[in-house]
């Protein structure tokens, strides 16, 4: 786990600093998991975020903004009840625990001077907030309550008496290093070292272990027997340096990305184990790496309980429609015969007199053969050869108008596969219950969904503005967050030499770059391509073909579904997804 005791020692040191002596302004729980305490001080208002999630448990200042359901749920309630309006008092950490305790100082229902306590345990699976009775030590609740039937160890039920977790017993950074360093030398287990200061180095991260172990081998994978005095050596410079950042309160928060820019990992130090497979970027505060690293996934997550009924609808009218489209393709593979029947008939038809009532075939010569070979034709005896004829011709007909519908069907299949693949990139990009409302909207009056009371869209519309970007250059390019957004915006806003950008072949946002009568330069033009990239189903890919044009350019899809359009006279730029790049030029 990235989040390791060190790391949240050093984020306990900037809360300390910060909040002690504040008093809580608001308290939000945007997810079953998680809370944000707002703060206010003399100057400014802080938001701490606490998370009991499985995946990313955590405690950091944040700025990302988050959406509240709109009847908090009880623990809320009830904590805004316990500690609304007190002051945060005392934060504290039991040596490098994954534990967290806040202190709160406030008034009861009484009038009398009360200490609550949050006990935020970062833990994995195991994770939880917990609310205490300083006074007493007792359970008030938790975000998670834990019953004899989930756990026989350690129960988390209001009104019991709050206990620790297991404690593990490990070496400190902040103790003897020259204990630890004759502790991991003496060891009876030969392993490699990075395993061995997971096992005894408190509070450690697996990337952080393996980082310490990278400096004193300089790369070299090496058991703790083949280690000689220089690597000894190297290995304590390092663990020296690594006290001195948890004592001081001095990291060097950094991401690891893949080279597509995917994060990986974090950590409260530079990372260099992974050389030129993995990229890493720097930031100004561990509350800044932690909102970047988890705040896309875990919006996403929200996103994804809120609406995988709708996803479930999508991806099931996707495998029927391409079921149908299978089916489809084989009937009209099995139409490809039309022209033998025609044939057949033509033949019967000029050799009428060669043939009678009763026979079950005739064989004729075939004057469509260039060669002039005989073709055996078969024949429904109970039928006369007149009948005969026409039962080819029929059956010719009826193949030939098949085959035009079918290809028809298969065209409008094809277009619905392909509007509907952009509805589910634009869900699985939906950040804000107003974006799934609009797309809601745009599936019931597809016929998707049944079409809820009022006048839905133009609320959903009203209240969704297109996302907004400034260039380097200063021009305003916008990017539409539904399908019917991506219509108005091309088709009704934009003027003639505004410039259109979508991802090639690749649903996407609609984006463009607003010009004013002015020829944008071309790193306008260039950023624009990223934005749209960023905004579509390519956006976690490396290149990205991206096609743009003049708006004139692009016309509805005659009866095509919303957002879809033909464009011509275009230009394609390859670039690289960056979304550094595009929250940085996304305006309010």
């Amino acid at each position: 786990m990235a989040f390791d005791g060190m790391m949240l020692r050093l984020v306990k040191q900037e809360v300390e600093r910060t909040l002690v002596g504040s008093r809580v302004d608001k308290i939000y729980q945007p997810a079953k998991e998680e809370l944000i305490l707002s703060f206010r001080s003399q100057r400014e208002t802080y938001r701490l975020l606490l998370s009991a999630r499985a995946v990313g448990p955590r405690v950091h200042f944040t700025e990302l903004p988050v959406e509240n359901p709109k009847q908090p749920p009880m623990f809320c309630m009830l904590l805004r009840k316990r500690i609304g309006s007190s002051k945060l008092i005392a934060v504290r950490q039991p040596g490098f625990e994954r534990v967290l305790f806040l202190d709160f100082e406030g008034y009861n229902e009484l009038g009398d001077l009360s200490v609550t306590t949050l006990a935020v345990e970062t833990m994995g699976r195991h994770s939880n907030i917990i609310m205490i009775d300083a006074a007493e030590q007792k359970i008030v609740d938790a975000v998670k309550r834990i019953s004899f039937d989930k756990s026989s160890v350690r129960q988390i039920l209001p009104g019991l008496a709050y206990t620790m977790p297991p404690p593990q017993v490990r070496f400190p950074i902040d103790g003897d290093r020259g204990e630890l360093i004759e502790t991991l030398r003496s060891s009876p287990r030969d392993i490699e070292l990075s395993k061995l200061l997971g096992e005894t180095l408190d509070g450690a991260s697996p990337i952080l272990c393996r980082e310490i172990a990278f400096f004193a081998t300089r790369g070299a994978d090496r058991l703790v027997s083949e280690l000689g005095g220089e690597e000894w050596k190297r290995l304590r410079f390092y663990l020296d340096g690594l006290a001195g950042v948890v004592q001081n309160g001095t990291p060097t928060p950094t991401m690891v990305l893949t080279p597509q820019g995917e994060p990986k990992d974090v950590s409260f130090v530079p990372i260099n184990q992974y050389g030129s497979a993995r990229m890493t970027r720097a930031y100004l505060s561990i509350g800044e790496l932690l909102d970047r690293f988890y705040g896309e996934k875990d919006a996403g997550d929200r996103m994804r309980q809120r609406m995988s009924d709708f996803l479930k609808l999508i991806i099931n009218r996707i495998e029927r429609i391409e079921r149908k489209l299978a089916a489809q393709r084989q009937e009209l593979a099995e139409c490809a015969s039309r022209d033998e029947l025609r044939m057949k008939g033509d033949l019967l038809s000029s050799n009428l007199t060669a043939i009678r009532k009763g026979d079950r075939s005739a064989m004729l010569t075939n004057f469509f053969d260039p060669e002039g070979g005989e073709i055996a034709i078969e024949l429904d005896p109970l039928l006369t050869p007149v009948q005969n004829v026409q039962r080819y011709y029929k059956e010719y007909r009826k193949a030939d108008t098949a085959e035009k519908k079918l290809r028809e069907l298969i065209a409008e299949g094809e277009k619905e596969l392909v509007y509907l693949d952009s509805v589910f990139d634009l869900m699985s990009r939906a950040a804000t219950d107003a974006e799934l409302s609009a797309i809601r909207t745009e599936l019931a009056e597809g016929g998707y969904l049944r079409a809820g009371t009022g006048h839905g869209r133009k609320k959903a519309e009203e209240k969704l503005p297109p996302l907004r970007y400034r260039s380097s250059d200063g021009f305003l390019i916008v990017s539409g967050r539904n399908n019917l957004q991506n219509d108005r915006l091309t088709l009704r806003e934009s003027r003639n030499h505004d410039i259109w950008f979508h991802t090639q072949k690749i649903a996407g946002s609609h984006t463009i770059v607003v010009t004013e009568g002015k020829t944008p330069p071309d790193r306008t033009l260039t950023e624009a391509a990223v934005i749209a990239a960023v905004n579509s189903k390519a956006r976690h890919s490396g290149k990205v073909a991206v096609d743009y044009t003049e708006i004139r350019n692009v016309k509805k899809q005659p009866g095509g579904k919303p957002g879809m359009v033909i464009y011509d006279a275009y230009q394609t730029a390859v670039v690289d997804p960056d979304e550094e790049l595009v929250r940085r030029l996304a305006e309010p």
